[in-house]
């Protein structure tokens, strides 16, 4: 295999991933940058090969969407920080606490501690789809899988929490106006003292690319890439944002903090990332965007760089993806969102710095910038699973 070159070491610093509340011990590798590990495919490398191309991105942060035996295994001895997941079809059962407690000891407790587990992920993007019975056993199974955590001694050291799509927001612009969609309410306000009880973080999948494909006349492509632009003033806070990112992130912090938790909830990017190739219909979804968003992502993450209304508080990102997945449903950036190919090769050359020239919706250079959003527009800010017609593919443990 042919590594990503490793001058991208130098794009990745010490920044530890601190939780507000002193239980959960998720924090401890130093590396502000993870990355999403998903299997949607019958062409990757083992997961022990897998190791050599974490190390030339200098990553030791890895989250993936079930609890893999092999990948498990794989990683024991290894140093590398891993949040797992548990798939939506298993909350209803996990909500009865014998058998979170049977999953526990079968599934995460063989592999401790040589394997370094952080975190559960329970379910993903829950609350923004349409399945009932899946939201109401949401909170209980985390509740369960947290009992029988504390039980085996093992709070302290795993989190259990859960990722959401921006569609929870009912409000998403400006930032400081922000708020979670009055329906989720009585599942959200929960979850948040949960959250705020155990220390756990709150995960959003932010994707700034589902907003410029949604109307690429309107929105910066500069802005959306983390390149030279002039920003857009947040009126609410006076704040100016210079990224979309950041701007999707204070916007979830708002929500928290007008759903009435002010304090004790860190949000983390569970997802975010940029496909290097669509359809024909799939503006900016182009090899140069996807090498300037990433790349610029990890420079910012690496600096420390917090977002404007936390500015202090790096933030903390996992990339989405790994590997190009072939067995990913829906439209063609789906099986394109990865750093690697599935041969071990970099879809693109990460280690290039951007320049003041952003790039184009079908990936060429522009000598100027692109306008600066209207700050009276909505659509800057608003990317919800319901609008963006994203499918999702949910894996099995």
């Amino acid at each position: 295999m042919s590594p990503i070159p490793t001058l991208l070491l130098l794009l990745v610093t010490a920044f530890p991933f601190s939780s507000a509340a002193p239980h959960t011990n998720i924090s401890s590798p130093p590396y502000g940058i993870g990355i999403n590990y998903g299997q949607v495919a019958d062409n990757l490398p083992s997961p022990s090969d897998v190791l050599p191309l974490l190390g030339s991105l200098g990553v030791n942060r890895v989250k993936i969407y079930d609890a893999n035996p092999a990948v498990l295994r794989a990683f024991a001895g290894t140093g590398v920080e891993l949040i797992v997941g548990l798939p939506d079809r298993c909350l209803p059962r996990l909500a009865a606490p014998s058998a979170a407690l049977s999953w526990v000891k079968s599934t995460l407790q063989p592999y401790l501690p040589a394997t370094r587990i952080a975190a559960v992920t329970v379910g993903n993007e829950v609350l923004s789809g349409n399945d009932s019975a899946l939201i109401r056993s949401l909170l209980p199974a985390m509740q369960s899988l947290h009992s029988a955590l504390a039980a085996l001694g093992l709070d302290h050291q795993i989190a259990v929490t859960t990722a959401h799509s921006l569609a929870v927001l009912a409000v998403s612009y400006p930032p400081s106006a922000a708020a979670f969609r009055r329906e989720l309410l009585p599942f959200v306000s929960p979850l948040l003292a949960f959250f705020a009880r155990t220390g756990s973080p709150f995960l959003i999948n932010a994707y700034p690319y589902f907003a410029y494909k949604a109307d690429p006349k309107r929105i910066d492509l500069n802005y959306a890439l983390f390149e030279p632009n002039a920003g857009v003033v947040d009126p609410g806070s006076g704040l100016r944002y210079q990224n979309m990112l950041h701007a999707q992130v204070d916007a979830v912090r708002a929500a928290i903090a007008a759903a009435g938790v002010s304090k004790g909830v860190e949000v983390v990017v569970s997802e975010t990332g940029w496909p290097s190739a669509g359809d024909a219909n799939e503006a900016g979804a182009t090899t140069e965007n996807a090498r300037r968003y990433n790349g610029n992502l990890m420079r910012m993450v690496a600096a420390g760089k917090g977002t404007p209304s936390c500015p202090a508080a790096p933030l903390q990102v996992y990339v989405f993806a790994l590997f190009n997945e072939n067995l990913k449903p829906g439209p063609s950036t789906e099986r394109h969102y990865g750093l690697f190919k599935p041969d071990g090769t970099p879809a693109y050359d990460l280690s290039s710095p951007a320049n003041s020239s952003a790039s184009s919706a079908d990936g060429t250079a522009k000598s100027a910038p692109a306008p600066a959003l209207d700050a009276s527009s909505t659509s800057f800010y608003t990317i919800s699973a319901a609008t963006e017609n994203r499918v999702k593919q949910k894996q099995s443990a």
